[in-house]
């Protein structure tokens, strides 16, 4: 096949292979931006590639389909999310609640992170695809290995009720904004929440 054919692909030249890192990033922060501004219906790969100054053959190259790159997307934005249950079980038993909260919130509270992960969440929470995606994502490398750490009954239904209850806040206080639950301080939260997370953790 010749370079040209090649190209047409969407397969990068071999002098560029070199900075095929740097492209794939690109398109990654392009595809939050799209995603965070339009939604995950209404955009496009070719606005990706747009955005990100690349050929829609590239992202395909890279990713595949439009569904492919919101959940690489997803990854790299929840990334730092999925530390939490090396985090959260590190400590005395009756402190995870406490731990949890405080991870979970201070993923929420760093801009860096907070910015990314409201984009993809936006898009989660209006379409049912890229819902299935952020959904699968959470399951299988957070709440189940939270689970794998508990050895009581109902392991898998207490992580989802402490995740949701943790969630619940997060929604509330960084997404709706709502008041005095978006200005209160974190401390002042993480002591109010943090024993429910506990008993759904931990209690018999």
């Amino acid at each position: 096949m010749t370079d040209a054919a090649a190209r047409r692909r969407g397969r990068p030249r071999r002098a560029e292979s070199g900075a095929a890192g740097d492209t794939r990033d690109r398109i990654l922060a392009a595809a939050r931006e799209q995603f965070s501004e339009h939604g995950y219906e209404k955009t496009s790969v070719r606005g990706i590639a747009k955005a990100a100054g690349v050929d829609s053959a590239l992202v395909h190259h890279y990713f595949g389909t439009k569904e492919q790159v919101f959940q690489a997307a997803v990854e790299t934005v929840f990334a730092p999310a999925l530390r939490a249950p090396d985090v959260i079980f590190e400590g005395p038993a009756d402190e995870v609640g406490e731990r949890f909260a405080r991870f979970l919130f201070g993923v929420w509270e760093n801009p860096v992170t907070r910015t990314p992960l409201l984009a993809v969440l936006r898009s989660a929470v209006n379409n049912e695809v890229a819902a299935a995606v952020f959904r699968r994502l959470v399951t299988s490398q957070l709440l189940r290995r939270v689970a794998g750490r508990l050895d009581l009954p109902d392991a898998e239904l207490r992580a989802e009720l402490a995740a949701a209850q943790l969630v619940g806040v997060a929604m509330m206080r960084y997404v709706i904004k709502l008041e005095p639950l978006a200005s209160a301080d974190m401390d002042a939260i993480v002591a109010r929440v943090a024993p429910v997370v506990q008993r759904h953790l931990t209690h018999p």
